[in-house]
């Protein structure tokens, strides 16, 4: 029988290596996942071979011409899709080396098989996948690698990464619902912006030439809006500069500490938008420090990445207040009340949770809450945009309209 080289974690996330014979390779990873370990590389060699003879860079199975995969940023669906895959192939009882492996060959983006090859590297010559994907920040969130570690730790990898795969499903469909319901107002105002601007600065000014040749004098509607386009026709150029320095100037100020903090602490209490950003944000807490506990991270631990996730500088400062109180001995419900961020109903939730020692479930249950809010609120502001934008073109357009063909109507009047 062959023999084959084994690198595996115990229980205790310890590196265990080792050289056993056995029939094949699937049948050694079920004995030794029997026994408890985790499998990290197996390697068939001759008896005679060192143990562990793999050189850095080199791979277990054959080397293979890559298609060049697509260009783009490394986006939420891409973590989705790879901790759903290396979930099921780890749990097909391949080893994680040769899971990444598998994978840095057949992802999309170019930029992930890259960075999949270089922690294939690095798991290899004897790195954790949570020590490999440390090195990749911007790709491996905080809560990814901390949940990659929890289960390294425990044993239940394949159920951590089924986890990750499902918190990212959910923020992304909560991303995409938000997305979808501010696309279509956000285009329909911008062009007809776009439409009024380019009528006022180049087309009115036209119809101005031809009521001049009438030597009539014209309706106050119509004056107003020729001396409004003949402004706006000579010093187009200039007003546009003014917008694009007060676009510039805000996002310098928003990139200052006490700036962003103003601006996300007035997108909470905006009227209609703010009710939904506030709703998306406590789903995101829920949903976040749920997932972390569950997978057996610390509490202070959980509190530190959710910090770092939330996205509102007025939230973040809140749960860095909630950090300092928990390590004082304190409850995680008096810090958020004094907050004055989530309401009532939420705060009393965790405290309920706190009290029955149901926590990670209660904290489900608000976020899967407010995910059915965040749809009933999204569906109700479509439904409101939609015609508010409608009567708004209809005013805008229809006085510009009006406006122009007033003058026709008193000559013809006076006829």
């Amino acid at each position: 029988m062959p023999f084959f080289e084994y690198y595996v974690k115990d229980k205790t996330g310890k590196d265990v290596k080792g050289v056993e014979e056995s029939l094949d390779s699937s049948e050694l990873v079920r004995k030794l996942k029997a026994q408890g370990y985790m499998v990290i590389r197996i390697v068939e060699v001759n008896k005679a071979q060192p143990l562990f003879r793999l050189a850095k860079g080199t791979s277990a199975t054959p080397d293979k011409k890559q298609a060049k995969g697509k260009s783009g940023s490394i986006t939420i669906d891409d973590m989705v899709v790879f901790a759903r895959q290396l979930a099921t192939l780890v749990a097909a009882g391949i080893p994680l080396v040769q899971s990444l492996d598998i994978l840095s060959k057949q992802v999309d983006k170019q930029q992930f098989r890259v960075i999949l090859s270089k922690m294939f590297t690095d798991v290899q010559t004897g790195k954790s996948l949570s020590e490999a994907m440390m090195s990749y920040p911007k790709v491996f969130s905080g809560l990814f690698i901390h949940m990659v570690r929890a289960g390294e730790t425990s044993g239940r990898l394949q159920e951590i990464l089924d986890r990750v795969a499902q918190y990212f499903e959910k923020a992304s469909a909560l991303q995409k619902k938000v997305k979808s319901a501010l696309m279509y107002p956000t285009v329909v105002s911008i062009m007809a912006f776009g439409i009024t601007f380019a009528m006022l600065a180049f087309v009115i000014p036209k119809f101005a030439t031809i009521f001049d040749g009438l030597g009539a004098k014209l309706p106050a509607p119509t004056q107003v809006l020729i001396d409004v386009s003949n402004y706006l026709a000579t010093n187009w150029w200039w007003i546009l500069g003014v917008l694009g320095g007060c676009v510039f100037l805000f996002r310098q100020i928003v990139r200052m500490p006490a700036g962003r903090l103003a601006w996300d602490s007035f997108q909470l209490r905006m009227p209609i938008f703010g009710t939904i950003i506030l709703k998306v944000a406590i789903s995101k807490f829920s949903r976040t420090l749920a997932t972390l506990i569950k997978s057996g991270v610390s509490i202070l631990a959980a509190l530190e990445i959710v910090t770092k996730t939330s996205g509102n500088a007025r939230i973040e400062k809140m749960i860095v207040e909630l950090m300092a109180a928990v390590k004082r001995g304190e409850s995680i419900a008096g810090p958020l009340e004094k907050g004055e961020v989530f309401p009532p109903m939420v705060i009393r939730m965790i405290a309920i949770g706190e009290e029955t020692g149901e926590l990670e479930a209660m904290l489900t249950k608000i976020a899967d809450f407010y995910d059915a809010q965040v749809d009933a609120s999204v569906a109700g502001l479509t439904s409101l945009i939609e015609p508010l934008i409608i009567a708004f073109l209809g005013v805008v357009i229809g006085g510009i309209v009006i406006a122009l063909f007033l003058p026709i109507l008193t000559l013809t009047q006076a006829l």
